[in-house]
């Protein structure tokens, strides 16, 4: 490999791909010469991606120089080795190191008990257990080849084979879920390491590594899997299988996601300059003892993108770091980012100390886009944060907030819409209550002004002056009648008339361009005459309201004036009233005649109370129900 590289990622591996002459094998034919074999391999491994290759042919090596001098100058790797049945006739694939030549092969088969080179099909003198001893010696890596198959180790039941630690990985067919056999589906509980008889302390990795007879198998996704390494290489290889669980993938297992990532660091100028860091698509992690970067290159990102700290002493920290690291010399970070919010293109951001950032798209041209429009949920917390948020429970709810699943987030949505129906009914039933309150104080004077009324009852006025309640009367129904009603009639219809639609945003000039407009100027057409029967109604009303309202106008006015007669009369009647302690007769009408007034305008409101009181109790339910 000529290409080197500086972060993990995961590559694409065959790891069973046979040469030419394995197809003979099957008793079969390609009808392609060695060499169109391999331009054939080439072109599918580069069509597919394919960066590793491990070479198995049933112990043969003939075509491991051929395969692994083309596949070399394109940038493949080639990992070679065999395929060899143990002497239970359980099939395992070899590979060795890239570098490992021909003949040491030939030695290899030896060493592991296939001592006829004519035979590569022959089972070894070997049990699995020493066949994986053997090839650990000869700093190989193996693997159980088509393990739930016919010749697989699970197949065979050697679960003393399979708990052997030396075996690292499994070939299966597909996906663990598609496997299924005659006993409970025993096979996928070995895989998740759940059988007792089969468990073991390091789960096997589980691979696709499809036997590739003819060039075409390889563009199969059963024939590769994904292995995570830096650079490749066998060493590399073989330590991923040390941890596969974040290592070792099925193609099937890393379905493609877009996400926002920063690509890479450079810093011109100052101390760290020259320093250029390239990460990873995954996680990073960046490891180093006290006082060797670590939180200036976190600062550095952070100066970059513009991101603000609301600790006071994060901040100053921060301050303090860039201006001695970056600020005496004026250095400049660039950061070169891919963002998520833009459909995955490519930015740059660079900022000088002391300078506001500047953005770059994919071809070198300025952009309007600040760091924030990129990344705008970015966040980036060093150790004075991260202290400072471990003293406040309040912002470790807020950051726990973000890794709760999403029906949690959900729930918290629901809270606090909840909070703020409870906010408006909290408003609503307090205006209730009080209403309630001031008509219930107001309500509560009846009984007392009754009693008085009573008082003149007594005096002997009530027969005199029966008319007074009923003149009160009248004048309240006058007063809601032309006050309360007929003005509530008309802003009704005010509020109808202000909402007649308006077909502005239907004019030429805004559809005349669109490729369905004729059938927008017949929605506007519709809605025009729509507007114009509302409006003739609606002056019909107008006419009818006016006429209405000069009626009862003049009716009232009539009203008005026999009320004055009676009231005139009424004054006649008090100068005749008697005098009694010191007040004159007509001092008593006129406190009998308050006294009744003001009972007219409480009366009504003992109805209002038994309203306004459900209104209270509905409200008390819906808060019920909300804090429920």
């Amino acid at each position: 490999m000529t290409e080197k590289h500086t972060k993990a990622e995961f590559w694409k591996c065959a790891l069973q791909v046979n040469p030419s002459s394995y197809i003979a094998y099957r008793g079969t034919s390609h009808d392609m010469t060695e060499a169109q074999y391999n331009q054939e391999l080439l072109r599918i491994a580069k069509d597919n991606g394919i960066k590793v290759i491990g070479l198995a042919d049933h112990g043969n090596v003939d075509g491991v120089e051929a395969v692994r001098s083309l596949m070399n100058q394109h940038d493949i790797l080639v990992f070679p080795g065999f395929e060899i049945a143990s002497a239970e006739k359980a099939h395992f694939v070899c590979l060795f190191p890239e570098n490992t030549s021909k003949d040491q092969l030939n030695q290899y088969l030896g060493a592991l008990g296939l001592t006829n080179s004519t035979d590569g099909v022959r089972p070894s003198n070997f049990g699995g257990n020493v066949l994986l001893s053997k090839v650990e010696e000869l700093g190989g890596f193996a693997y159980a080849a088509h393990c739930t198959g016919d010749n697989g180790v699970l197949n065979q039941k050697l679960n003393h084979v399979w708990q052997n630690p030396l075996l690292k990985a499994a070939q299966i067919p597909g996906i663990i879920d598609d496997l299924k056999n005659d006993e409970g589906n025993g096979y996928r509980q070995i895989l998740r390491n759940k059988m007792p008889d089969y468990k073991r302390e390091l789960p096997v990795a589980i691979i696709n590594a499809k036997d590739v007879a003819i060039p075409q198998d390889l563009a199969n996704p059963k024939a590769s899997c994904l292995i995570k390494m830096t650079n490749p290489g066998f060493e590399s290889f073989k330590l991923a299988f040390q941890d596969p669980e974040s290592r070792v993938r099925l193609n099937t297992d890393v379905p493609e996601k877009y996400y926002s990532r920063i690509e890479s660091l450079k810093v011109t100028g100052g101390y760290l300059d020259g320093v250029q860091i390239g990460f990873s698509e995954h996680l990073n992690a960046v490891i180093g003892g006290r006082g060797t970067g670590k939180s200036t290159l976190l600062e550095c990102i952070s100066l970059c993108l513009a991101t603000k700290t609301n600790w006071q002493n994060a901040q100053k920290q921060h301050d303090e770091i860039i201006k001695e690291n970056l600020g005496k010399s004026k250095a400049r970070i660039e950061l070169v980012i891919r963002s998520s919010r833009m459909n995955g293109k490519s930015f740059t951001v660079a900022r000088r100390y002391g300078e506001s950032a500047s953005v770059k798209d994919e071809n070198g041209n300025l952009s309007t886009f600040t760091p924030i429009d990129l990344l705008p949920e970015i966040e980036i917390y060093g150790q004075n944060e991260i202290y400072e948020i471990a003293q406040d429970k309040s912002s470790q709810r807020k950051l726990l907030t973000r890794f709760l699943e999403a029906g949690q987030q959900e729930g918290e949505a629901r809270i606090q819409e909840s909070l703020g129906k409870l906010a408006e009914n909290r408003k609503k039933l307090i205006e209730a209550q009080a209403t309630v309150a001031a008509i219930e104080d107001e309500v509560a004077l009846l009984p007392k002004l009754e009693e008085q009324v009573g008082q003149f009852k007594v005096l002997g006025v009530e027969d005199k002056l029966k008319i007074v309640p009923l003149l009160e009367t009248e004048k309240r129904i006058q007063k809601r009648a032309i006050g309360e009603e007929c003005l509530n009639l008309d802003n009704a219809f005010q509020a109808v008339r202000d909402s007649l639609t308006d077909t502005v945003f239907l004019s030429e000039s805004a559809i005349s361009h669109l490729p369905h407009a004729e059938n927008l100027r017949k929605i506007r057409a519709a809605l025009d005459a729509l507007r114009g029967d509302a409006e003739a109604l609606l002056s019909q009303w107008q006419q009818k309201y006016g006429t209405a309202k000069a009626t009862i106008g003049l009716i009232s006015q009539a009203l008005d004036a026999e009320i004055q007669q009676e009231e005139l009369a009424l004054e006649k009647t008090f100068k005749e009233l008697p005098a009694s302690e010191g007040k004159t007769g007509k001092e008593i009408g006129l406190e009998f005649q308050r006294l009744l007034k003001e009972i007219e305008r409480i009366r009504p409101k003992k109805t209002m109370i038994d309203n306004r009181i459900k209104v209270v109790t509905e409200l008390s339910k819906q808060r019920k129900a909300i804090l429920g």
